[in-house]
């Protein structure tokens, strides 16, 4: 994946064709967050000073900069996919949600 942690937070990191630089995003934020550098080293800086930047808007304006999540969310599958699904659980002897909360943390630590 591309990512950076910068100050215990995520960023994902892509290259702008037209800046000819990388971009920089943090996740988990309640706005934008971004920054741009042609190294590493610049994307830890830039990053730095770009969340600084941000929580003290946040301050000075009483906003809350970190997106909550409330654990529930809809997946649209196919009907036969939710099947298999349901069938798998089934035979392990687990809820649907467990087996989807299992195979996102695997994807995740992968």
């Amino acid at each position: 994946m591309n990512t950076l942690t910068i100050d215990g937070l995520k960023a994902v990191i892509s290259f702008d064709e037209e800046a000819g630089q990388f971009r920089g995003e943090f996740l988990g934020l309640n706005g934008g967050a971004d920054f741009y550098a042609d190294s590493v080293e610049g994307l830890m800086e830039e990053g730095r000073a770009s969340l600084r930047a941000f929580l003290s808007v946040c301050a000075e304006n009483g906003i809350e900069p970190y997106r909550s999540f409330s654990g529930k969310f809809l997946v649209r599958i196919p009907e036969t996919l939710h099947a298999d699904a349901v069938h798998t659980a089934s035979a392990r002897g687990v809820s649907l949600n467990d087996l989807v909360r299992d195979a996102i943390t695997h994807e995740i630590t992968s």
